[in-house]
């Protein structure tokens, strides 16, 4: 996801040179040059946004909410030494997510950081055929449970059941 400057407007401190250090790899085994280059693929700013937004984005949420939110967002992706996730499953699962929120920012930010974690279209492919799948058995759901409420049943299961 693309980040927008924190509140004063000022850019945060660098998540990426946070994570640089003589180590050579994160505790999940990740390469730490790896997961220090795709902390941040576009910028160093904390709160997430689609590029090509206006600058009136989080022009609704109270400065202090945005801090917060802004927080949380750093403490989620950008704060390794936290991390129990490989870097690319956390891409994986948050275009997964973003797909189904219908966060097009989020999608293309998340799909950003997963290709330079070296993720293969064929995950990618995979976390989009999962989103899908899942999203299709919530509109299933949903309906069923139309259905009772309303005491329909416009197809029913008309073979008999074995004893």
């Amino acid at each position: 996801m693309e980040e927008k400057e924190t509140q004063g407007g000022a850019p945060a401190a660098s998540a990426t040179a946070a994570t640089a250090s003589a180590s050579t790899s994160e505790p999940n085994g990740a390469p730490k040059d790896t997961a220090a280059a795709v902390e941040h693929v576009a910028t160093d700013r904390v709160i997430p946004m689609a590029t090509d937004e206006s600058s009136s984005s989080y022009s609704m949420l109270e400065p202090r909410m945005k801090k917060v939110y802004g927080a949380y967002y750093k403490e989620l992706y950008y704060t390794p030494e936290r991390r129990v996730l490989d870097p690319k499953v956390q891409e994986l699962i948050s275009i997964a997510a973003s797909l189904i929120a219908k966060c097009e920012g989020c999608i293309d930010g998340h799909i950003k950081k997963a290709l330079a974690l070296g993720t293969t279209k064929e995950e990618i492919s995979e976390a989009i055929c999962i989103a899908a799948a899942i999203n299709a058995a919530a509109m299933i759901d949903l309906s069923d449970r139309t259905a009772a409420r309303l005491g329909l049943n416009h197809f029913p299961n008309t073979r008999k059941q074995s004893e």
